[in-house]
C-alpha cells in the first residue's frame, strides 16, 4: 500500500469495531473484503471447532502456492488429514526424543560460536541455527558449506513470497523459482539416499510410514512436504526465539526466574524429554512470547 497502512493494523480501530460488532466483523484491505475474528472463542472456531467451514488453499496468494507446491500448506479437508497422518509419526514423542541429541549438539556449537563473536544480530543467527537443525533432521545435511548454501537458497526462495510473480530469471520471483528447484533437487537426492540407506530420522520415518490401506507418500509428495517442513521448521522458530531473547533482555526479573528454574533442575548430562517437561516456568514464558 501507499501512504498510511490499512486500518486493519490499527489496534484502536480494531478495538472500536470489536465493541461495536462483536468478535466477528468485516472490513476491507487494499480493496479486498476481509473477515476479522477476534478473541479466543472466535479463533478456536476458525482453527478447530468450525474449521470445516474454512479453506487454506484459496486464502494464500498464488506465489505461496507455486513456491511451496501441493503441500499441507494448501491442502484442505480429508486430503489434509490423510497426508498429515503420514507425516505425524516423524514428530511423535519417541521420534522427538531421538532428535534431541542432534538438536542439543548443534545448539551448543552455535552458542560457543556466538560467545566468540561477542556481538551479532539475533534474527540472522537464530535463522542460521534453526535452519541447521531442521535441515540436519529432515534431510541429513551436515554443518558447513552445504548447509550454508541451502540456507541461502531458502532465503532467496522466501523472498519470492512477497514479489510480483514475473518469471524472468533475473527478477526476484524468477530467482525464487530457481532456488525452489535447486532445493527440490537436493531433497530428491536425500530421499533416494534414505530409501537405499534407511535410518530413523524425520525423512526416513516419512518414507517408511503407510496408512491403514498401505498408501505412502509419493516422491513428489515427499519433496513438497519436506520443503514445507524446512520452511515451517525454522522461520517461525527463529522469529519466536528472537522475540524471546528480546523480551528477556527487557524483563531481567523474568530472565532471573527462568535461570533459577534451570539451576534447580541440575541437568549435568544430556537433555531429555522429561527435563523439558520439568521446565514449567520456561514453558509459560515461551507461550507468553
Amino acid at each position: 500500500w501507499l501512504g498510511e497502512p490499512p486500518r486493519l493494523f490499527d489496534l484502536e480501530y480494531m478495538k472500536e469495531q470489536y465493541h461495536k460488532h462483536g468478535p466477528v466483523f468485516k472490513t476491507r484491505i487494499l480493496g479486498r473484503k476481509i473477515a476479522v475474528f477476534m478473541g479466543p472463542e472466535a479463533n478456536r472456531f476458525v482453527l478447530s471447532t468450525g474449521m470445516k467451514h474454512f479453506a487454506w488453499r484459496d486464502g494464500w496468494p498464488p506465489t505461496f502456492k507455486e513456491l511451496l507446491g501441493e503441500s499441507l500448506f494448501v491442502q484442505d479437508g480429508e486430503e489434509h488429514r490423510a497426508k498429515r497422518r503420514l507425516i505425524m509419526p516423524a514428530f511423535h514423542r519417541q521420534a522427538l526424543h531421538n532428535y534431541m541429541q542432534t538438536m542439543e549438539d548443534i545448539t551448543i556449537r552455535n552458542l560457543r560460536r556466538w560467545e566468540g563473536l561477542g556481538e551479532f544480530k539475533w534474527a540472522d543467527e537464530n535463522k542460521h541455527l534453526t535452519f541447521e537443525i531442521a535441515s540436519k533432521l529432515l534431510i541429513g545435511t551436515d554443518a558447513g558449506e552445504e548447509s550454508a548454501r541451502l540456507s541461502r537458497l531458502f532465503t532467496q526462495m522466501t523472498k519470492g513470497f512477497v514479489n510480483v510473480p514475473t518469471r524472468w530469471t533475473w527478477t526476484p520471483y524468477g530467482k525464487a523459482l530457481q532456488a525452489r528447484d535447486e532445493l527440490l533437487t537436493y531433497i530428491e537426492q536425500a530421499v533416494i539416499h534414505r530409501q537405499q540407506n534407511p535410518i530413523h530420522d524425520a525423512l526416513g520415518l516419512m518414507i517408511e510410514t503407510r496408512d491403514e490401506d498401505g498408501v505412502q507418500l509419493t516422491m513428489d509428495e515427499l519433496k513438497t512436504q519436506t520443503l514445507l517442513l524446512l520452511f515451517a521448521g525454522h522461520e517461525t522458530s527463529a522469529s519466536m526465539i528472537t522475540s524471546l531473547v528480546m523480551m528477556l533482555a527487557q524483563h531481567p526479573e523474568i530472565l532471573q526466574k527462568a535461570r533459577d528454574e534451570q539451576d534447580t533442575l541440575e541437568i549435568n548430562d544430556r537433555l531429555t524429554m522429561d527435563n523439558i517437561k520439568s521446565m514449567t516456568y520456561l514453558e509459560q514464558v515461551l507461550k507468553e512470547v
